[in-house]
């Protein structure tokens, strides 16, 4: 029983994770919704309110991202530390589970480093803005991000004691010659690429003209440096003593299907539910109606307080679906094991 309920706890983790980061990516919605709408002169084309302030909804994000790391993460140990012990059916599922969202982790990260990137480097207005504002907007948040998905990809599948390329028989020494290398294979490119992009950022900012030819070569050759090295390391760690191989597991077609079924419903219906919430969310912000010599700063959104009634036509459905998103795989997860725990 004690076991179940671990393999319950493992499954439950990532998906609350889920509803952290549905709670992180609303208020960070919210908070654009008060940033200073730019406004321009219609003849000049000048921009009026010449306010920056630091984005505060990039970290949010990032906070919802990596809380889905760590709580995918944790049900990853747990999955494992059950497999060890008991190799049952719903540990199998929790671990390959936790996985699934740790991959989805590693992804949101990554392109939040790149969607950091290209919105700095597209955006003309933000280049203006004052060193430190640019710092922490941008930077900061690209070398957390890259931070993140290293530690993740590290965490995940190599620093462990059963990581899947490295062999329990190595001895001590060995085996922790094999971590490095099989580390830096997976670290080095993401680094050199995050490199990269700071580094085409810098001259950016610094030249405040468009990126010359030369600098992109520059760039691609960092990023081509780096995983050229990480080939040399994961080519390194692929000569030691190669790995037993597992056995293979039989299974029913129906359950795999209804696995794949519910893997698809979850993504649908909480990909409806992060959309109507944003929409939601978006409701609160009303422009003013036009008229005849209205000037540019006088045509500003303007941003209501959350009410019950809004919280109720607009907000409530979104939520309605994220719960039945995350209990549907939650019980869907469980149901399928059901005679493997009675």
């Amino acid at each position: 029983m004690r076991d179940n309920a671990m393999a319950k706890r493992a499954i439950l983790l990532p998906l609350i994770g889920l509803v952290f980061l549905w709670f992180m990516m609303m208020m960070a919605q919210y908070v654009d919704l008060n940033l200073p709408y730019p406004a321009y002169d219609d003849m000049t084309g000048e921009r009026l309110n010449e306010t920056y302030v630091l984005q505060w909804s990039v970290y949010l994000i990032l906070i919802g991202i990596t809380g889905v790391a760590i709580a995918s993460l944790f049900g990853q140990r747990i999955a494992l530390s059950l497999r060890t012990e008991a190799d049952s059916p719903m540990a199998l599922s929790a671990h390959r589970f936790n996985n699934l969202f740790v991959i989805l982790s590693l992804v949101g990260g990554a392109i939040f480093a790149v969607g950091n990137f290209l919105g700095a480097f597209n955006n003309y207005d933000s280049r203006n803005a004052p060193a430190l504002i640019r710092i922490f907007g941008v930077y900061v948040p690209i070398v957390l991000a890259t931070a993140l998905v290293v530690f993740v990809i590290l965490a995940a599948f190599v620093f462990r004691k059963d990581a899947p390329d490295i062999s329990q028989e190595e001895k001590d020494e060995e085996r922790a010659r094999l971590q490095r290398a099989v580390g830096l294979a997976y670290a080095i490119p993401i680094i050199g690429t995050a490199i990269a992009i700071i580094f085409g950022l810098v001259v950016y900012d610094t030249t405040r003209t468009t990126l010359d030819v030369w600098i992109w070569v520059i760039i691609q050759g960092i990023i081509a440096a780096s995983i050229t090295l990480g080939t040399f390391y994961a080519a390194k760690a692929r000569s030691s003593k190669p790995l037993q191989p597992k056995p293979k597991r039989t299974g029913t077609a129906a359950v795999n299907l209804n696995l794949v079924l519910s893997i698809v419903f979850g993504a649908v219906v909480s990909i409806m539910a992060f959309t109507y919430g944003f929409s939601a969310i978006e409701d609160l912000r009303t422009w003013p109606e036009w008229r005849e010599g209205m000037s540019a700063l006088e045509q500003q959104p303007i941003v209501a307080l959350p009410t019950i009634g809004w919280f109720i036509e607009s907000l409530l459905p979104a939520l309605v679906l994220l719960t039945l998103s995350t209990f549907g795989i939650y019980r869907m997860m469980i149901t399928r094991h059901k005679e493997s725990v009675a």
